[in-house]
């Protein structure tokens, strides 16, 4: 009988095959539990040796060995955990033999004493994420990451349910007294905090505007398009709000697990429509409305 999960999983495909190749590479046999033991039971027997030729082994000693092995335990449970919940999230056509030796390596440095489950479905996120794209994460944001607070992460989610895509991701925070806004955790202090953390850039007073847009442009909020019609034929600005998605922001929001705030939609098309970008009967267009949630994509 095994405890590797792999066994459970049936026949893998073969990126997943490929990714759990290149990890156990990487970092050691991810999938080879019985290999931490090994190694330290031998570390445990030299140190063994090493004390006797000096003083007897004491308690102390092997209390300290007996929480190595625990710790090991459970971050090589971590890791095993992360990656499993990757699998399935690979793409036919992902290109895990692409993905960094050293990226892989600060990854799992990073991730393995992550033990909450929310926090580590966002971790295996992002390394699915670099396998079906490599290069999609820079290892400064995986370090940033790793910095996160499960409540960190939880109110960046809850900021990128405000976000369009227009061009890059933007979340439009255009008033912070608006109700909308703060019933959902958004406010002075909250986006002050994410800017701490890198995850934004946070202007209270001027706020942010996107440049030099042609005459018409389109624009999604998690799927639903709306057609804007600017009045020059160049160079044209729109109001983005207080708020921008710093680089790893960006990075982050596709795989944050965000959803579309209820009315936020008709919120900013009504916005557009008085300052005459849009037409006011469009936003009750039933195809609109019938169009799939997805998550917002640079």
């Amino acid at each position: 009988m095994t405890d590797n999960p792999l066994a459970k999983l049936g026949d893998l495909s073969k990126p997943a095959t490929v990714l759990v190749e290149k990890i156990s590479d990487a970092v050691g046999g991810i999938f080879k539990p019985y290999q931490i033991v090994r190694v330290a039971k031998a570390e445990a027997e030299a140190d063994r040796i090493r004390a006797e030729s000096q003083i007897q082994v004491t308690d102390l000693h092997r209390r300290a060995m007996h929480r190595f092995l625990e710790e090991e335990a459970k971050k090589q449970s971590n890791m095993e955990a992360i990656t499993e919940k990757a699998l399935p999230l690979l793409e036919d056509k992902s290109k895990p033999q692409n993905v960094e030796d050293d990226w892989i390596t600060n990854f799992f440095d990073k991730s393995r004493i992550v033990s909450d489950e929310d926090m580590q479905k966002l971790w295996s996120r992002v390394l699915a994420g670099e396998a079906n794209v490599p290069g999609t994460f820079a290892k400064r944001t995986v370090n940033l990451l790793a910095d996160l607070d499960k409540s960190d992460a939880e109110l960046f989610t809850q900021l990128c349910g405000f976000a369009w895509q227009i061009g890059n991701i933007a979340p439009l925070i255009f008033d912070l007294n608006a109700e909308m806004y703060q019933r959902n955790g958004i406010y002075f202090n909250s986006l002050t905090h994410l800017e701490s953390l890198g995850l934004v850039r946070f202007d209270n007073l001027a706020g942010f505007r996107r440049l030099k847009l042609p005459k018409t442009a389109t624009v999604f909020y998690y799927g639903r398009p709306v057609n804007l019609t600017f009045p020059k034929d160049n160079d044209n600005d729109l109001e983005l709000g207080h708020v921008l998605l710093s680089r790893a922001g960006q990075q982050l929001a596709p795989v944050c697990g965000s959803a579309p705030v209820g009315g936020f939609f008709e919120h900013v098309y009504d916005k557009w429509a008085q300052a005459s970008l849009v037409a006011k009967h469009e936003t009750q267009q039933g195809a609109a409305e019938d169009a799939a949630p997805s998550a917002p994509r640079p």
